[in-house]
């Protein structure tokens, strides 16, 4: 059963991590002992967990699990064997929570993929279960709640275009034009005054 989805933005956390690649088929004999040691390495130096823990899988690949054990830290930690310091960054994500046992979390993901896809959302290669309810709590599967987070594709912002200013110098430069253009027209529009025709002065020879 899954709740229904919706989309936040999430705020950059410090946790600390296990990478594991594996074959699919050996995802439950490496999965329980990377926790453990997660948990018993961030608990000897103090800081945390503060928070349920997750996993994130960084590719979806139909053979081979290729992911990280988390928990949330309250602060970084030194490197211990596997277990590495890292920060989750912020993202623009899809979220849901699904009701049941794990047995189903390959359903959950197909129909929560499904509502993603309807809405026109462009995911990424990665997604994230986080583990708020599970068998250390209860002992029926109808108890358990899996959070599942899928990221979003980001497009980054659209530089502001220059239109605007080259209407406005084009706008300039045709008010610059108008008062040549008004000034021709004046020129022509003036009547010509006939020019008098030059008479020829007499001979002194005539005149006598």
């Amino acid at each position: 059963m899954l709740d229904t989805p919706h989309i936040l933005e999430t705020e950059p956390q410090m946790i600390a991590l296990v990478r594991i690649t594996v074959p699919r088929a050996q995802i439950r004999e490496v999965m329980g002992p990377g926790r453990e040691e997660l948990i018993a390495a961030v608990a000897a130096q103090g800081a945390g967990p503060t928070g349920p823990w997750f996993t994130h899988h960084l590719k979806m690949d139909p053979n081979v699990f290729d992911f990280e054990i988390c928990v949330p830290v309250s602060r970084r930690i030194a490197p211990a064997g596997r277990v590495k310091p890292a920060q989750l960054r912020a993202m623009r994500a899809v979220r849901t929570i699904y009701r049941g046992g794990y047995e189903g979390l390959g359903d959950a993901w197909g129909e929560f993929l499904h509502w993603i896809d309807r809405q026109g959302l462009k995911p990424r290669r990665d997604l994230l279960e986080r583990y708020l309810t599970g068998p250390e709590a209860s002992d029926d599967p109808a108890d358990w709640q899996t959070e599942l987070t899928k990221p979003l594709l980001t497009t980054p912002a659209r530089k502001p275009t220059q239109r605007p200013k080259r209407k406005a110098a084009k706008h300039r430069r045709a008010n610059r034009k108008a008062p040549k253009q008004q000034t021709a027209k004046r020129k022509t529009a003036r009547p010509k005054t006939p020019r008098r025709k030059r008479t020829k002065p007499r001979s002194r020879s005539r005149a006598r």
